[in-house]
């Protein structure tokens, strides 16, 4: 034993001096952004319970414990298992997968400012749901969203397919010319039937803000099976995603299947944004500023890009919720206003004073 570890170390020390200082500086820049995840994994958890605890009623942390671990029909109970708890789990999930799907968004297309809507997928997602009432009369939240979430579905399939039709294949330009195609033809459908139909405008103008409040428990229950699978295509998806910044003909002398790559890639930002969308409506900025934030403190490497994205996004969207209920109080501003608010102020700082990262 003692043998071994002298040769261990005899080997270490006999190494050149600068593999051995490269050795340490990338053990440093792990252990950093390991750092860094915790880090956000308690902000997380700070935000998750701010947003319990403070809304048009302020709730003492006893009583937010008696409501989640040993609830008795009072008041306090009630406001934290019926309102706050269904929109703070919601927030939580949409704001992960919205940054997840930020995150690979910007990677596949090489386009810092790749969102939903820049790919189509949020029109996709507002027109089905507006057929949906207009044609076939649902009215329910829990008939529509399923319409979106398949529009959302449909509009990326098209947005992959006439990438890969062009010539060169699904290159980031011809994704993002695509999804611009993509977006006006929904956008126009949408308006027509709009104009036409009453009830689709009521109805589409209050999804179209982007909303987490009235939405049951079961709704959030009912999009984890998608946002599971969608976190684990973003997952192995991401080392390919590496290869991909270095160009396709790098990647593809690396050995990486650049067309199974993208196809993984669109079918995560399919499953993770439209389940989102499609019951949140088409909320803007958590994507684009968490991965923009989460890019400064990573630097190129998806693998953790992906992860912080997550993270931030999930933090993001809980806060600005509990925001948009603690400045309009006894009312509230819904999520998609207050992140617009925030957003927006954000990305013109990260825009002007942060040294801009090729991806």
């Amino acid at each position: 034993m003692h043998g071994a570890a002298e040769g261990i170390v005899i080997k270490a020390l006999s190494a050149p001096p600068a593999e051995r200082v490269t050795s340490q500086v990338a053990t440093g820049q792990r252990s950093k952004r390991w750092l860094g995840l915790l880090v956000l994994a308690v902000l997380v958890v700070v935000a998750v319970l701010l947003s319990v605890a403070y809304g048009a009623n302020s709730l003492t942390l006893g009583q937010v414990w008696h409501g989640l671990w040993s609830p008795s029909g009072t008041e306090g109970d009630i406001v934290v298992r019926r309102l706050r708890l269904p929109r703070t789990a919601l927030a939580l999930v949409a704001g992960l997968a919205l940054g997840v799907a930020g995150a690979l968004m910007q990677g596949h297309t090489r386009n810092p400012i790749a969102d939903p809507v820049v790919l189509g997928i949020s029109a996709g997602a507002g027109m089905c749901v507006v057929a949906s009432i207009s044609l076939l009369g649902i009215g329910g939240l829990y008939g529509y969203i399923w319409f979106g979430f398949i529009g959302a579905a449909v509009a990326s399939a098209i947005v992959y397919l006439v990438g890969t039709l062009a010539r060169g294949g699904a290159t980031p330009i011809t994704l993002a010319l695509a999804g611009a195609a993509v977006h006006a033809l929904f956008t126009a459908l949408t308006a027509g039937m709009v104009i036409m139909d009453r009830a689709a405008l009521d109805t589409y103008r209050f999804w179209t803000v982007g909303s987490v409040s009235g939405r049951p428990i079961e709704t959030t229950v009912q999009l984890l099976p998608f946002i599971a699978i969608g976190l684990l295509l973003a997952a192995a998806n991401a080392p390919g995603l590496n290869a991909l910044s270095l160009g396709e003909d790098v990647a593809r002398s690396l050995g990486v299947r650049v067309g199974a790559t993208r196809a993984t890639g669109m079918a995560a930002i399919t499953l993770l944004t439209g389940a989102a969308v499609a019951v949140c409506g088409p909320i803007g900025f958590v994507g684009l500023v968490a991965t923009h934030v989460a890019r400064h403190f990573t630097g190129p490497d998806y693998r953790w890009i992906v992860a912080y994205s997550g993270l931030l996004g999930a933090a993001l969207m809980v806060a600005a919720d509990t925001l948009g209920r603690l400045v309009a109080r006894p009312g509230e501003l819904e999520v998609g206003i207050m992140l617009a608010l925030l957003g927006g102020p954000v990305f013109v700082y990260l825009v002007r004073r942060v040294k801009p990262v090729r991806l």
